[in-house]
């Protein structure tokens, strides 16, 4: 985790102090469930939440025991019986490692999903307000970087919130993939720890029983947890090109808000960069990054190795503290994104009238010409315009095969750009539902 792209929600999850305290209650709830079927004594459960329910896990010192031991959960539990006292030999009681290890993980997924999950639901609410505020305001659609029809702005991003609607959605399926529990022992079996440890302990931990664990929980799980959140990552890519593309010097349709004292340049001081979505597409070829390792994680060794365990220390943390980073700076940019509608008239209207080519196309064909002859007609006075020789609307206009077939009226008709946006309502509707 790099500071510099981190905010603090996040990468407390992932801090030692919450790891060792997830640990802990795992380790408390299991007790209390062996207590519960008669395996360890109350009494013993009792002392060991009593006495480290309020306790502050010295990390340096597990550090210090690890350093030596070469294991961390031992450490760990060689620390909590500094604390717990005698009665700390009943925890753990025919448990392994990887009960807490992939409970912890999963319990840490759980809470940075749900935080990721808030943070598309902020960048929807802002997407949302500028759809609305610019609707109907006219700009070109470009296919290849092209001009291609006119389209709104407020088309653009409702695309956008439908996109982050669905990554909505596939957040909360990658949560509930990886909301699974294991308590199952050494290799899987419950030869020596009941089942019923282990539903209370998901029961405890907000999770759901592992249906087959091996020694570990499979990592398809968190394989198709961590590609979410690369699918996540792209959509932010996507959206932030956009603006990058718009804020383009012989564009300029939109631009990243710049602050009083800002400065976009050491050597050039007029210089206005999208450094934050430039920004946002590096972090996101990080996120997706990370998904590769994630799902070469599945293929671990019959019931477990530890091939996997150094990747998801690493990609745990850096996957969605990036993510929430990458999300929370793309709200900021579309809630004070600076709109030049304008801007936006002007390059519509840069190639003479030539994005209304296939009304015209259609217009005659609809007239009876037949549709190789209209193509012709209407390419022969779009490509002067193209060159920069000529008015679109005129030149059709003296086109005798053109005029045999449309009336001057008619022709006129065809450069109407209210056309293209009659069905902007109905978009909005199917994107926003009844809001719209």
């Amino acid at each position: 985790m790099i500071p510099r792209y981190s905010r603090p929600a996040m990468t407390a999850i992932w801090s030692p102090e919450t790891r060792f305290r997830i640990w802990f209650e795992i380790e408390a709830h299991a007790t209390t469930a062996l207590a519960e079927i008669g395996v360890v004594p109350k009494e013993a459960a009792d002392t060991v939440w009593r006495k480290g329910r309020d306790a502050v896990f010295d990390v340096a010192r597990i550090d210090a025991i690890e350093a030596v031991t070469k294991h961390d959960v031992i450490a760990f539990l060689t620390h909590l019986a500094e604390i717990v006292g005698p009665d700390a030999r009943f925890v753990h009681q025919g448990m392994t490692s990887s009960d807490v290890l992939d409970t912890c993980l999963n319990v840490q997924l759980v809470r940075a999903a749900d935080i990721l999950i808030a943070d598309v639901d902020a960048l929807l609410a802002a997407i949302k307000r500028r759809a609305f505020e610019h609707k109907l305001t006219p700009t070109i659609g470009r296919s290849h970087g092209i001009h291609a029809e006119p389209v709104t702005f407020g088309l653009k991003l409702a695309q956008a919130y439908a996109e982050f609607e669905r990554n909505r959605a596939r957040l909360v399926a990658a949560r509930a993939e990886v909301a699974t529990c294991a308590i199952s022992g050494a290799v899987g079996t419950f030869a020596n720890i009941d089942p019923r440890v282990e539903e209370y302990v998901a029961r405890q931990m907000g999770l759901t029983p592992e249906p087959v664990s091996t020694q570990v929980i499979p990592r398809d799980r968190h394989a198709m947890f961590f590609a979410a959140l690369g699918v996540v990552a792209s959509s932010v890519e996507r959206l932030s090109i956009e603006i990058r593309h718009l804020q383009r010097t012989e564009v300029l349709e939109a631009e990243e808000f710049f602050s009083e004292g800002q400065k976009g340049s050491s050597a050039m001081p007029h210089k206005r960069n999208p450094v934050l979505t430039e920004n946002m597409t590096g972090l996101a070829r990080m996120v997706r990054a990370y998904a590769l390792p994630a799902m070469e994680n599945v293929a671990l060794w019959h019931e477990r190795d530890i091939s996997h365990s150094s990747v998801e220390r690493m990609i745990g943390p850096d996957a969605t503290v990036t993510l929430d980073f990458a999300l929370a700076r793309l709200t900021g940019v579309i809630d004070k994104l600076l709109i030049y509608p304008a801007n936006m008239q002007k390059n519509l209207d840069r190639l003479g009238g030539l994005v209304h080519s296939q009304r015209v196309l259609l217009a005659l064909t609809q007239a009876g010409v037949s549709r190789e002859d209209a193509y012709r007609l209407v390419q022969r006075n779009a490509m002067p315009v193209w060159r920069g020789e000529g008015d679109f609307l005129a030149l059709l206009k003296a086109d005798p095969e053109v005029t045999a077939a449309l009336k001057p009226e008619q022709i006129e008709e065809c450069f109407d750009l209210g056309y293209h946006f009659k069905h902007v309502d109905t978009i909005f509707q199917r994107v926003f539902g009844a809001s719209a």
